[in-house]
């Protein structure tokens, strides 16, 4: 029981923290829009379009309302991350022994760090590079063909904002998950690097599941895969060389420690 009451007090906090910051990110929703169509204006500007007007549509009346809310949910979550995550950390760190705690806190670090790399990334340049692509394929009027322009409804920018940066925040997840694997002794650095092959055709058909269908934040996306496999590589190796360095360390103080026995 006394289990089941903590685990509540967590979860209250947890959802006490997202539902404020729900709260604060819906009142807000109209504004954060306006910040996420700024990567949309400088694909504009790519594109050569600078005397276009930026505009985003809705077709049904409901369409923009449930947009502001997908907004302050995923904002919400976002902005309460950090407490939920303190909230996990103080249920299940009294379980933990203190070096695993001590070795559990860089990695609760890390993970938000590089999501907020990864979606920083999106939002500066791979979210213009793929409005850019499709800005390209429109159809100006004349010489007998009609005028083709792109306009985005508010729902679908959205999804595609948000599905970039769950898909590159989730990629950048790698060394953290990697690293952890081969603490616990799952993974090798070999054994990764044996199946590089393998984690590049994994990288590029990801890409095509969690990306839009252009070539452009394809490439995008597993490019940034395959180097943060690497760094995977590298940070395996750090720890398998550490681990060698205190077996061998402790052996030396036990043959120490038995040479001055026998003497």
């Amino acid at each position: 029981m006394a289990h089941l009451i903590e685990l509540r007090q967590r979860l209250l906090w947890a959802v006490g923290a997202f539902f404020v910051a729900f709260l604060v990110c819906f009142f807000f929703a109209k504004q954060l829009f306006n910040l996420l169509v700024i990567p949309f204006s400088w694909a504009v500007e790519w594109a050569g379009l600078e005397d276009r007007q930026i505009e985003l549509i809705y077709t049904a009346p409901q369409e923009f309302f449930f947009t502001q809310i997908k907004i302050a949910m995923f904002g919400g979550l976002i902005i309460a991350f950090p407490m939920i995550a303190a909230q996990i950390y103080k249920f299940v760190a009294p379980g933990l022994y203190k070096n695993e705690r001590s070795a559990f806190m860089p990695f609760l670090i890390a993970s938000p760090i590089l999501f907020l790399i990864g979606g920083a990334l999106v939002y500066l340049f791979f979210t213009p590079m793929v409005l850019w692509f499709f800005l390209a394929m429109e159809q100006p009027a004349g010489g007998g063909q009609v005028a083709i322009e792109l306009l985005p409804k508010v729902s679908e920018y959205l999804d595609l904002i948000m599905t970039l940066i769950f898909a590159f925040g989730l990629v950048f997840q790698l060394p953290v998950v990697t690293t952890l694997l081969a603490r616990v002794g799952l993974v090798t650095a070999d054994g990764l690097a044996s199946k590089r092959k393998y984690a590049i055709v994994a990288a590029f058909v990801a890409a095509a599941i969690l990306t839009p269908p252009d070539p452009a934040s394809q490439i995008g996306l597993a490019l940034p895969t395959i180097l943060l496999y690497e760094i995977a590589i590298y940070a395996a190796r750090l720890i398998e060389r550490r681990r060698a360095d205190a077996v061998s360390q402790d052996e030396e103080e036990d043959s120490s420690t038995e040479e001055k026995a026998s003497s």
